[in-house]
């Protein structure tokens, strides 16, 4: 019977070592706090996680968790004293990792993915050279573990988005590309490398499987200029934007961007809020924004809660620039100067949108409502409505530049909405023509969507010249939006 005993106690002994000695499993126990971290319920996965420490000691994944609740509650808070509390546990966790086993796939790829979570951060607070360090150490330590491990998925997804973004780097950032001597790629790899890990996905289980089809979508949108296809993909994920904040704003915003307004209202009226998630304040800004695109009257509210609840750095301007927007177009011009000037006074300057609600309050002159009404009309895809309202008036009516080629670019871009192509493609050459010269946007993305015009109907020599053309100008706002997108569409088009 002793030695029975003594047997048992020997197994359990060297279970016990074997179980609580460093190693990486997306265990039941840690899938549960990584469901929980991507579901923004950062509270519940702190104490997932506690519990994955305590019942699996060593389970090193436990960290990679941890590193996705620091970004989301960085990332999207925005706090400038967060991110400064927190940016210690990067190299900490990252040292605890390097005594992991080298032997797993897991090894490399968590200490890339970490630091990929950093670059981004790096990214959002401005700090380019840090952020560009980050993804090159991150891409090194991927393509190692490619070649080591040239099945695991969870490389390829973060090298999908990695090669599909780098051909994308707008001008002003080239410089970053120097750090990235390790990395090139185009957007149709990285999208081929998303689609085989999208394949895996469906026929395997895989614990990232949701993460890479957001990821997927949003790459076809910004890079791939495949609107309807990304549209598609958000509705074959499966997503749960009535239950996950994160999901909400993923369906969101690819139906804003594709010209659902009215599905996006009704999946932000909708989002998941409660004490059980991390705050989203950036959720009632896109709220406010697509009721403002319909020229609903109750779109102020949601933009002062953005502001009542966000410590962030950006779009600040830019809700104080929509509230205006909406005492105008609501006939309240007190409303609009009120709010115009609180642009001048709070928030920062540093994104171009931003930049753009500053530049309107520094010149002292309000939009014209006309334009303003059609360019919100526009942007929320009602563009019969749009082009009603512009045809109440006509080029000659508007006495300064400005206003002028603002008139004809939105023709071209309410035209080019309707599917009219060629009738877009005039406005767009008069607006290139007229305002080449000039530091508005308007030409700009002129040459921009003639590029998009003309890739649709096949023409890729002049979808280039027009692409190229956009890249040439210099204009004070959106430049590194219209250039990345040309950039974007070079590579399609080669």
């Amino acid at each position: 019977m002793r030695i029975k005993f003594l047997l048992i106690a020997i197994i359990l002994c060297f279970q016990n070592s074997g179980f609580a000695g460093n190693h990486y499993a997306y265990s039941p126990l840690a899938r549960e706090a990584y469901d929980k971290a991507i579901s923004l319920r950062l509270k519940e996965a702190r104490q997932a996680i506690a519990k994955l420490k305590k019942q699996e000691p060593g389970n090193l994944v436990a960290h990679h968790i941890e590193d996705y609740i620091d970004f989301f509650t960085i990332y999207i808070g925005e706090d400038a004293a967060t991110m400064s509390r927190l940016k210690g546990n990067k190299d900490r966790r990252l040292s605890i990792l390097d005594d992991g086993p080298s032997d797993s796939p897991w090894h490399l790829f968590i200490q890339a993915d970490i630091r990929l979570h950093w670059a981004l951060l790096r990214f959002r607070f401005g700090e380019y050279i840090s952020g560009f360090s980050e993804v090159n150490k991150a891409a090194k330590l991927l393509e190692k573990n490619r070649k080591l491990y040239p099945d695991f998925m969870p490389n390829q997804k973060d090298l999908g988005i990695l090669h599909a973004a780098v051909g994308t780097v707008p001008d002003q950032y080239k410089w970053g590309l120097q750090l990235l001597s390790s990395l090139s790629g185009t957007i149709e790899q990285g999208r081929k490398e998303l689609e085989t890990v999208l394949t895996y996905a469906e026929r395997n289980d895989f614990v990232f499987r949701e993460e890479a089809r957001g990821l997927y979508a949003l790459l076809l949108l910004h890079l791939d200029n495949k609107g309807d296809e990304a549209w598609d993909a958000v509705n074959d994920a499966a997503l749960q934007p009535g239950a996950n904040p994160l999901h909400c704003f993923v369906a969101a915003h690819v139906a804003m961007r594709t010209g659902r307004t009215d599905k996006a209202v009704t999946l932000l009226e909708k989002r998941p809020v409660g004490a059980q998630f991390i705050a989203f304040p950036f959720l009632d800004y896109m709220l406010g924004l697509a009721k403002l695109r319909r020229l609903d009257k109750d779109a102020a509210p949601h933009f002062q809660r953005f502001l009542s609840k966000f410590r962030g750095r950006h779009y600040i301007k830019e809700a104080y620039q929509k509230i205006a927007w909406s005492e105008l177009i609501n006939n309240r011009p007190e409303g609009y100067r009120k709010n115009i000037r609180y642009c001048i006074q709070r928030g920062l300057d540093e994104a171009g949108g931003d930049r753009s609600a500053l530049r309107e309050a520094q010149s002292g002159l309000a939009p014209d409502i006309t334009l303003l009404k059609a360019r919100l009309l526009f942007d929320g895809a009602y563009y019969s409505q749009a082009l009603s309202l512009l045809q109440t008036k006509k080029a000659s009516d508007y006495k300064d530049k400005h206003h002028r080629l603002e008139y004809s670019y939105r023709l071209g871009r309410i035209l080019h909405g309707l599917h009219r192509y060629d009738e877009a493609l005039g406005y767009y050459w008069q607006t290139v023509n007229e305002g080449g010269q000039e530091r508005y946007f308007f030409a700009c993305n002129a040459a921009l969507q003639m590029g998009l015009v003309y890739e649709v109907k096949g023409d890729k020599k002049q979808a280039r010249n027009s692409f190229n053309r956009c890249l040439g100008m210099d204009p004070d706002e959106y430049k590194t939006s219209l250039h990345q997108q040309a950039k974007a569409g070079l590579a399609r088009v080669k």
